[in-house]
């Protein structure tokens, strides 16, 4: 019976021993396969958390997208609202203006005419202007021309003068400081001869130093043909008491002057129609008569010389 029992416990042993192995054999590789799950799920939780993470800043960034569209959407509404109200107040102003458009056309148009024929009056105006001012520029050149030519004219008629005088003061030397002066004054030549020079008190008659001053002074003006000769007679302003044919200082004065001129004739290279005789009598002094320094002075005769101005005058006629 022990050996029954011991064959059957031997034998029992031997069966749980064979199914123990089994069991811890397939165990065993269920562990292992539980183990490379757990590696696999494991891999795949930190992957899931890997993409939770990137899930999460993505959900992050679009509910701050969200937020920033919700403050553009409440920026756009009041844009809108805003831009509403203008469209209506603009919408209002066109429908006023539309209303009155017709009258403010109108109105505008006759304006428009208005301003329009102003500016037509004010071009006619600025046109005739612009040609009289051209016409004043030709004028004015052509003005600018004659006073440059008459200002040549004059120049060379002073010039002319110049030499006259210088002409006549040595043609005359000899006779300066004899009561012979010769001047020029305003464009004229002055030959001032006092009577001492040519008359016996109260005469006419030139004597014969006078008469070879007034042939030398005739010399030098049978040179200029161009010059006026104006001959002057003077006197003091004491009465003439002579008797005949004149009755007084302008008398004598006149007659002494044509005393001259009858001695100017006798060069026939001087032309008769330059020569005028004058005489002024005791009313033109150059001196007091108190004196009889004076007096001597005032007793004269003047030759005064005076370019023809024939040119300058047509010159003059034309500015």
């Amino acid at each position: 019976m022990i050996r029954k029992i011991i064959a059957i416990a031997v034998l029992g042993t031997m069966t749980i021993s064979c199914v123990s192995s089994k069991v811890h054999k397939e165990l065993e590789n269920k562990y292992s396969r539980l183990k490379k799950d757990n590696r696999g799920l494991s891999d795949d939780l930190a992957e899931f958390k890997k993409t939770s993470e990137e899930q999460k800043e993505a959900l992050d960034k679009l509910i701050a997208d969200y937020e920033a569209l919700k403050e553009k959407e409440a920026s756009l509404r009041n844009e809108h609202e805003g831009t509403q109200k203008q469209y209506d107040n603009l919408k209002q102003s066109y429908d006023a203006l539309e209303t009155n458009s017709s009258k403010a056309i109108a109105t505008n148009s006759q304006k428009n005419r208005e301003l329009l024929a102003q500016l037509e009056d004010k071009e006619k105006r600025l046109l005739a202007e612009k040609n009289r001012l051209e016409k004043l520029e030709k004028d004015l050149a052509s003005r600018s021309a004659r006073v440059n030519e008459l200002e040549g004219l004059i120049a060379a008629k002073d010039a002319k003068m110049n030499k006259l005088k210088t002409a006549l003061s040595k043609a005359l030397t000899d006779f300066e400081g004899k009561g012979l002066t010769v001047e020029q004054r305003n464009g004229k030549v002055y030959v001032s001869m006092e009577n001492k020079l040519l008359f016996k008190s109260g005469s006419w008659a030139v004597g014969v130093t006078g008469k070879q001053a007034v042939k030398q002074l005739g010399t030098v003006l049978a040179k200029n043909p161009d010059i006026s000769i104006l001959i002057e007679g003077h006197t003091d302003d004491d009465p003439y008491n002579g008797t005949g044919q004149l009755k007084g200082n302008w008398d004598l004065s006149t007659k002494r002057a044509t005393s001259i001129v009858t001695i100017l004739r006798e060069n026939k290279k001087i032309d008769p129609q330059n020569l005028t005789a004058a005489g002024r009598g005791e009313f033109a002094p150059v001196a007091d008569n108190k004196t009889m320094k004076g007096k001597s002075k005032n007793r004269r005769i003047e030759v005064i010389l005076t370019p023809k101005l024939d040119e300058v005058t047509k010159l003059l006629n034309t500015i």
